[in-house]
């Protein structure tokens, strides 16, 4: 199979958890960055987050996708970060 691109990447987390606001980055098309936000990751710890997006990319993690960087948040924490990033 070819390397799959950060699109690619980015569909399969969509489909998988739909409604998300998801961004991949890859320098190389094997090592990849993603930011998800989901209402999906309410309630749960970072790790049953990571499951949820592993799940959503199945067999291909491993093969295709060599390695993923996930920073997974619930929309109200990706808000939070946003304005603690804000100029005042």
């Amino acid at each position: 199979m070819p390397p799959m691109n950060p699109e690619q990447v980015a569909q399969l987390i969509r489909a998988g958890l739909p409604g998300a606001d998801v961004r991949v980055e890859s320098d190389d098309n094997t090592h990849f960055s993603a930011r998800v936000v989901a209402l999906e990751f309410s309630g749960q710890r970072s790790l049953a987050r990571h499951q949820l997006v592993y799940r959503a990319l199945g067999e291909l993690m491993g093969r295709e996708i060599h390695a993923l960087s996930i920073e997974a948040l619930t929309p109200e924490e990706s808000q939070q970060r946003a304005s603690s990033h804000s100029v005042r």
